[in-house]
């Protein structure tokens, strides 16, 4: 029946708590975020949903921050996941390897399977500044990557983006694959953005953009960090970049989305916008 969705899932992006000031010029509101997460939990509560994901930037920075919002998913009856974003690696360089262990993540990217529909869970940190040991290699790495991208001007060429490696853009290919053989639709999920392309977007937004939308089993990639949010499709494939949680005082942001055969229904709550995005 197409009124019936094959499946419902939470999305929440860029809560960004803290107990901390807010950040006027930004009009992000840390200490707020607790409020907003309760107030998105608690409407989850009364939804049959599959799953909740936070798309990254679960606190501004510090690991003493995490426990507070942590401690509110785990009143939820629903089973939470997340990834991380840029500002949850902002710790002291003894706890940059804690991150994924403290969202119970049981890799920095998987795929798992629920109603038919195949989720890939991409690790847009991997290759960056922030997720990786000051003075190791692989931060090394990451710097000669930015400096590069800044050498031939690129726009997203960031401190505060990050990028993939080949090996991951490889398991990625072969999840969508899989996928394919198996007659499964594809929603990949990340922190950074990557189409249109922006200041904001994944340092290798161009090539997994490519990739998604030759792809006509891919249906959506869900993401956060440009707090602004908005949509786009290329392909068959939409784009939907969801509105930062942190942002202003009162107004909150968070979405339900129903899959069904033909659409894909967001319900916006708050800031986020309610749309319908043919399939």
């Amino acid at each position: 029946m197409p009124n019936q969705p094959l499946l419902r899932f939470g999305l929440i992006a860029d809560p960004q708590y803290a107990d901390l000031d807010p950040n006027t010029v930004l009009d992000r509101h840390f200490r707020a975020s607790l409020g907003k997460l309760a107030e998105a939990i608690a409407t989850f509560e009364g939804e049959d949903l599959s799953f909740v994901m936070t798309l990254g930037d679960l606190v501004d920075r510090g690991i003493e921050h995490f426990e507070a919002p942590l401690s509110i998913y785990r009143r939820s009856r629903h089973e939470c996941l997340f990834l991380p974003g840029n500002h949850d690696f902002l710790v002291d360089p003894e706890h940059l390897d804690s991150v994924h262990a403290l969202l119970g993540m049981p890799a920095p990217y998987y795929s798992f399977v629920r109603g038919g529909i195949r989720f890939v869970v991409i690790d847009g940190c991997e290759e960056s500044l922030f997720a990786t040991m000051p003075g190791s290699d692989a931060n090394a790495q990451a710097s000669a990557r930015l400096a590069g991208l800044k050498a031939k001007g690129a726009i997203n060429a960031m401190e505060w983006n990050a990028g993939i490696s080949q090996r991951q853009f490889t398991w990625i290919a072969g999840q969508l694959e899989a996928a394919r053989a198996l007659g499964q639709p594809v929603i990949a999920m990340g922190h950074f953005p990557l189409y249109p392309h922006s200041d904001h977007a994944l340092w290798d937004a161009e090539a997994l953009a490519d990739l998604f939308s030759s792809a006509p089993h891919v249906i959506a990639y869900l993401c956060g960090h440009y707090h602004a949010g908005g949509v786009a499709r290329a392909g068959k494939c939409w784009f939907l970049n969801l509105r930062g949680m942190v942002d202003t005082q009162r107004q909150n942001a968070f979405s339900l989305i129903g899959l069904h055969e033909d659409r894909i229904e967001v319900r916006g709550f708050g800031r986020e916008e309610s749309r319908v995005l043919p399939r």
